[in-house]
C-alpha cells in the first residue's frame, strides 16, 4: 500500500516547516495527527433507531470504515430517552484511513461548501485538538443527492499531539486546512459599514 498524499507532504514540508518555525530541536517534538472521531447524534428524531441506520450508512460512505453505534448511558425524561436506547454513531479514523479522510476533506469537500470563506479557527479546545460542526452530509462527493432519505449533521474532531492551540493551529494551517483569516475578514465587515 502507498503512502498517503498528505501523509507524505507531512513527512516532507510540514514536519521541518514547524520544526523551524516553533523553533524544536528534535522532530520528534513536532505535533502529528492522532486519530480523527467523526460523530452523529439523533437526539430529537421520532424515528430515532431508524435515523441512526441512515446515519451509519452516511458515515460509512464518507470514511469508508464502518461506524460503531452510541447507546444512551442515562435516561432523560425531557428527551424521551431512556438508558440503552440507540443515539448515534461514531468512528474513530487512524492511519492511513485517517490522512486519505482529511486530504479528501481539506481539498474536495471543503471547497464543495456554498459560500465558502473558510472554517473558523477559533474551535479548539485548549490542548491543540479542533473541533467543527458539519450541517448537512451532501457536501462530501461520496454522497449521492437522489439518494438521501434525511438531512443528517456530524462533528469531525481532529486530536493532535498538540500542547497548545498555537501549535495545533499552526500544524493544521501547514497541512492546509482552509482556515478563515479573522483579521481580513473584520476590515472588510468595517469597511462595507
Amino acid at each position: 500500500m502507498s503512502t498517503p498524499a498528505l501523509l507524505q507532504h507531512y513527512q516532507d514540508k510540514v514536519v521541518p516547516a514547524l520544526k523551524e518555525k516553533l523553533g524544536y530541536a528534535n522532530v520528534h517534538q513536532v505535533p502529528r495527527l492522532e486519530k480523527i472521531v467523526v460523530t452523529s447524534c439523533m437526539g430529537k428524531a421520532p424515528d430515532r433507531k431508524v435515523a441512526v441506520d441512515d446515519a451509519v450508512i452516511e458515515i460509512q460512505k464518507i470514511t469508508g470504515q464502518r461506524p460503531s453505534i452510541t447507546y444512551a448511558k442515562k435516561s432523560v425524561a425531557n428527551f424521551k430517552l431512556r438508558q440503552g436506547e440507540v443515539l448515534g454513531a461514531r468512528v474513530t479514523l487512524r492511519g492511513a484511513r485517517m490522512w486519505e479522510f482529511l486530504y479528501r476533506f481539506i481539498h474536495i469537500t471543503s471547497p464543495n461548501i456554498r459560500d465558502f470563506r473558510g472554517i473558523s479557527p477559533k474551535s479548539f479546545d485548549g490542548r491543540g485538538n479542533y473541533a467543527l460542526g458539519i450541517a448537512d452530509q451532501s457536501i462530501f462527493p461520496e454522497i449521492e443527492l437522489d439518494q438521501i432519505k434525511r438531512q443528517i449533521g456530524f462533528d469531525m474532531i481532529v486530536v493532535t499531539t498538540a500542547n497548545t492551540d498555537a501549535e495545533g493551529r499552526a500544524l493544521l494551517s501547514e497541512l492546509g486546512m482552509p482556515f478563515r483569516d479573522l483579521k481580513k475578514a473584520s476590515e472588510t465587515q468595517a469597511a462595507t459599514a
